[in-house]
This record gives structure tokens, sequence and C-alpha cells, in this order.
């Protein structure tokens, strides 16, 4: 019989460990399954971003599983509660943890924290990975939206066509002020409230974010988009724009500032003619991920964005 685990909150002194973890999880059930071990790289070391990230932004929430006879790490759950809801970022465990039900002790405590709060619980995950899918569904999760993980190599001269028509009204802000500005912005669009995101983006002191705004002639936002450009981590989102068009312009702006880098994106398959101008630059398919919900998914307008880190659903 395993071991019983040791649950307890992620130290300082385990991001070491759980950079390993992550990098060794990613690469053996993507290598195994899809036979694409590669994607993740060979070093373990950039992957100290994301406890490092979590640990600035929501301290004392992730969430360490050690086999309580060897004291190893064989888990990670990184959670981020919010006013509105609580977002479950990746769930991780070692190999040789499988079958000891290590994902399932970390996320149940994380369910029962936010029944008592009578909060909804939202995540995004991969399609492709039908191990952590099945035990979402059994946990109680069910998928509202479905999104394309698209990837794009910006060519250093510049994306190949004319910018969008409202490319032109997009900035870049470092105003911390701009946060709840943002944050009230998707509370309106998208039903959820995360000001504490856009402070952190926004003081940009661990990794490297840009936030960009499209207003109208008026000044009133008409969509948002962060951008991490750190190198263990250069993805765009989160971000929600208004329409099609707005998130068509805030997406070739921030493409546009990673000429040589290789961003990956994720567009609400929806929206059909968003995804076909993606096309157009350059865009390939190297995912599917699926918003997923226990509770309540408030009514949703506009587009959005979804990242990995922090993890937004």
């Amino acid at each position: 019989m395993p071991a019983p685990l040791d649950l307890r909150p992620l130290a300082p002194a385990d991001h070491e460990a759980a950079a390993r973890l992550l990098h060794r999880s990613l690469v053996h059930w993507y290598q195994s399954r899809l036979g694409q071990g590669a994607r993740f790289g060979d070093r373990h070391e950039p992957f100290r971003l994301f406890p490092e990230v979590y640990a600035a932004l929501d301290p004392g929430h992730a969430i360490a599983a050690h086999d309580a006879a060897s004291g190893n790490l064989l888990g990670v759950c990184f959670v981020h509660p919010r006013r509105t809801h609580v977002s479950l970022g990746i769930v991780a465990t070692t190999p040789e943890a499988q079958g000891r039900g290590v994902a399932r002790a970390m996320v149940t405590p994380v369910l029962a924290q936010a029944s008592r709060a009578g909060l909804p619980v939202r995540l995004v995950s991969s399609l492709l990975n039908l191990d952590s899918f099945s035990l979402y569904s059994r946990l109680g999760f069910v998928p509202h939206t479905l999104y394309q993980d698209l990837a794009l190599t910006v060519p250093v001269t510049g994306l190949p066509t004319p910018p969008p028509p409202a490319a032109a009204r997009v900035r870049l802000t470092t105003n911390p002020a701009d946060a709840a500005r943002v944050a009230a912005f998707e509370l309106e669009w998208q039903g959820i409230h995360r000001e504490p995101d856009y402070a952190f983006f926004l003081h940009n002191q661990v990794g490297a974010w840009r936030v960009w705004v499209l207003e109208d002639a008026g000044g009133a936002l008409e969509g948002f988009l962060v951008a991490s450009h750190h190198p263990a981590c250069v993805m765009l989102g989160p971000g929600v724009a208004r329409d099609e068009a707005a998130a068509a312009a805030l997406l070739w702006r921030a493409l546009d500032a990673m000429r040589g880098a290789s961003p990956v994106f994720l567009v609400p398959c929806a929206a059909a003619q968003l995804v076909r101008q993606c096309y157009t630059w350059g865009a390939r398919n190297v995912e599917l991920h699926a918003a997923q919900a226990i509770g309540l998914v408030p009514p949703a307008r506009g587009v959005a964005f979804p990242t990995f880190l922090p993890e937004s659903g």
C-alpha cells in the first residue's frame, strides 16, 4: 500500500523540486502519449517561473503533495482565489505517482473550500490530455468554451499583412492605476473580476509582462491583452475584447512586439473570423483546450484570451 500523502502549502524551498516535477510530468505525458515530449525542452530550469509567479501573485495558496514516508515531492497544484471565483492552475504529478490519487487529493480540498465560500471553480485544460480531462469530469467540471491553441513565429520584419484598422488605437500601459480599469472591463464583458492579476502584471516584478489596451476615440476601453515576454513562457493572455475586430487589433499589436519570437495564444473556436485572420498571419494549431467550471458560469460577451501563467478559465 502506498504511503500516505502529506499535503501542505508549496514553500519557496520547494521551487526547485517543483520545477523539476513540472518538466518531468509534461515531458513524460506528452512523449508517452503523443511523442511530443521535446516541445518542453530538455531543461527544467525555465519551469521555475511557474512557482515563482504563483508565489508572488497568490502566496501560500499553491499545494504540494509529499510522500509522507520519504518526503519526496509527488505533486503540485496551483490555486488562485478571486472575488468572483477560484481558478485552478497547473496540476501535475510525478510519473511514479500515477495511480495514487495524488491529483485528486490536491484538488479536492480546493473544491471544498470554494463550495464553503459559495464560489465557482474554473480552469482551462488540454483536450489532448484525456487523463486530466477525465479527472476533472469525475470531479464535476463541465466544459463551456473551446479554444484553439495557436503558435506563430513572428518574422523579424513583422507580420506579413497590414495592421487591422483599430491597431493604431492600441497602446502599451505601465500605469498601475489601470489595473482597476481593466478588471472592471473584464467583469462587464466576462463576468469575472481579477484586479490582483492586473496589478501584478503592471507592477512587472516577477516575469516579463506587457499590458496592451485598446481605446475608442473618447478613451473608453474596447479591450486589453497581456503578453508574457519571459523566455520561459512566451505567450499572450489573459485578455478580453468587445468583438473580433478589437481582438484582431490587440493581437496584431502584441504579436508585432514579439518579432523573432514564437508566442502561443488561445483563441475561442467560435471566433471563426479571428481564427482565419490568425491563419493569414502564419499561425498554426498546436492543441485544443476547454474552459471548464464547477458552479455557475456567468454570461460572457466579447472575445476572451485565456492563458496558462497564471491560468485563467
